[in-house]
């Protein structure tokens, strides 16, 4: 803001002038006192100037519909959307997000500082509010095979750009408890250019919390409980209650927000596919579910919005009130938190379910490294795959839960065969992670359990952090094939059956972004979802979404890598036998 802004926005608010815009008959919330006002909003310059009686050059009449401050959704992955930040801000201000809080820690892991830089510029031409956080754990531990490595001197100038707030997720708990020289260097360079520090502590023990808040790590968005989640707030941290495509916590940890701590808590989604946010939306949908388990709805409103934005220093968003943006929501029913109309800094963005501002034409075209990224030395055949067991001892096998990210590690019987071939009937199937950013030969072999596929296999180049492939199976075969079909369509996600393709969608940006609109990919995914019936899959879960972590060796209890089984536990890899 410059001299003549204030100036102009000064004399609006006392009456000097007419204001840009004023709304009339509308029912305003006040997330402070949590009660309502009856008032017109001022806008000029796209800031509330005044609450009061005001003149304006341009009036909209809410006909007694709520007015809400715009949601903060406090941590997400847009590269989980598969699309790009241009088309996710199509799918989510319809929805009553007018602010994100990213980490791009996904593109970054395949592309390094040119995919944070891509992502960047894209969130410059879209009106919905993106700020970041830097990836902190590039790879997400060190024995990880990603694209990239950045240290604390590749993120620092990043701290330059305004969009960024600060240090992204520290989930390498190892180099946090032993003051490893580089991630303390990341902590002190976020903290000397005045910036805040996520934090994630799955599973992590109370002596880990101590450490992690001695780091000035200011919250956590993996608690799963309201144990956690006290345990939390009482050491000083801010507890993010999430609600992704897979991680599912809200409800778990609810009842833990009380009159007294609720400023403490809010919402995230974390990693959301674009069908699930154009089909139930992102933190709307989240306080709709609080209110529904018997939250009082100025809370649950309060958790979408105010508090995100203390957490992370937006001292102009997340209320109505002057001096902040008007980044508002027209809402005709509460407690379904029914959204008419979305406003970003005055200007309506979404009307209904539809975004309605001017289209941006993106001139952030992807560099050629990042439409590069599936790098096989050669085509895979079934060889690649052979595993071979000993019948005389037990297989350590990967328990999925399903619609959470943690795993269980449980222990079967081999069958009397020289090699392991995926069991239909016990539910044991084969899963590989094989590297594909340097053309390295590696792939890591295991067997996990939950997927229930009778026939087939799929594949993905999703696969956090590192994002290798990563397939599943019933015979190796359809296995190759899956894999060897992402390395034609330059990474995505496949279903195969006997060899042939049933259904692709293709990710060229990354092997994680399509270059189609967010109503193209979600028509695809439903494509795609459809043809897992025809492999057999019945599970109240998205297979794809859980795939997908079970090669982020930092969420409990087992995972897979390119280099095999891993203990998240033990902090270390494991036979299969």
């Amino acid at each position: 803001m410059n001299k003549e802004e204030l100036v102009n926005r000064l004399n609006a608010s006392a009456r000097r002038q007419k204001a840009d815009i004023v709304i009339k008959n509308g029912k305003i919330m006040d997330v402070y006192n949590q009660g309502w006002i009856y008032e017109d909003i001022a806008i000029t310059d796209g800031v509330i100037v005044g609450l009061g009686e005001y003149e304006g050059e341009n009036i909209i009449d809410a006909e007694g519909q709520m007015i809400v401050p715009g949601f903060i959704d406090g941590h997400v992955h847009i590269e989980s959307s598969m699309v790009t930040p241009i088309e996710f801000a199509k799918a989510v201000l319809p929805h009553g997000v007018t602010t994100v809080v990213t980490d791009p820690h996904e593109i970054a892991n395949v592309s390094g500082e040119k995919g944070i830089a891509f992502m960047i510029e894209q969130a410059r031409q879209t009106p919905l509010n993106i700020h970041f956080m830097l990836p902190s754990s590039v790879p997400a531990a060190s024995f990880e095979r990603s694209g990239a490595v950045l240290k604390a001197a590749d993120l620092k100038p990043f701290y330059e750009e305004e969009e960024v707030l600060g240090l992204a997720e520290v989930m390498d708990y190892v180099s946090v408890q032993q003051a490893e020289e580089d991630m303390v260097q990341k902590l002190l360079d976020a903290r000397v250019a005045g910036k805040r520090i996520d934090g994630h502590l799955a599973g992590l023990s109370t002596d880990l919390i101590n450490i992690y808040r001695t780091a000035l790590v200011l919250n956590d968005h993996e608690v799963t409980t309201k144990e956690e989640a006290l345990d939390r707030i009482r050491r000083g941290m801010y507890v993010m209650m999430r609600e992704g495509s897979v991680a599912k916590n809200t409800l778990n940890v609810l009842p833990a927000v009380n009159e007294k701590n609720a400023r403490r808590f809010f919402f995230c989604t974390d990693d959301k596919h674009v069908d699930d946010l154009l089909s139930e939306g992102s933190v709307n949908h989240q306080v709709k579910m609080a209110i529904q388990a018997g939250l009082n709805p100025f809370l649950a409103y309060q958790l979408g919005s105010l508090n995100a934005a203390e957490c992370y220093g937006l001292d102009t968003k997340g209320a109505i009130a002057p001096g902040f943006d008007a980044d508002l929501l027209f809402v005709s029913d509460l407690e379904n938190v029914t959204v008419t109309m979305t406003m970003v800094k005055g200007q309506t963005v979404a009307e209904g379910s539809k975004a309605i501002y001017q289209d941006c034409a993106s001139t952030a075209a992807p560099e050629p490294a990042l439409l590069d990224s599936v790098k096989l030395a050669a085509p895979l055949n079934k060889q690649n795959f052979y595993m071979p067991i000993d019948s005389q001892q037990q297989i350590n096998v990967i328990q999925i839960i399903p619609n959470q990210l943690e795993t269980r590690l449980i222990h079967v019987e081999a069958p009397n065969a020289r090699d392991f071939e995926s069991d239909i009937e016990l539910d044991l199937l084969k899963i590989a992670v094989v590297e594909r950013h340097n053309g390295l030969k590696e792939i890591g072999l295991g067997v996990v359990k939950g997927f229930g596929f009778k026939s087939g296999a799929i594949a993905t180049t999703i696969s956090h952090d590192s994002h290798n492939m990563i397939a599943v199976g019933t015979n190796d075969a359809d296995i190759t094939a899956a894999v060897n079909k992402l390395q034609e369509i330059g990474g995505g996600l496949t279903v195969i059956k006997n060899g042939e393709e049933l259904h692709s969608v293709p990710l060229p940006i990354a092997g994680l972004l399509s270059d189609q609109s967010a109503e193209q990919v979600n028509q695809s995914l439903l494509t795609l979802h459809d043809k897992l019936s025809l492999i057999g899959f019945t599970g109240g879960f998205n297979p794809f979404l859980t795939l997908s972590f079970l090669a982020l060796p930092v969420i409990p209890d087992i995972k897979m890598t390119t280099t095999g089984l891993f203990d998240v536990k033990s902090f270390q890899h494991i036979a299969l036998q």
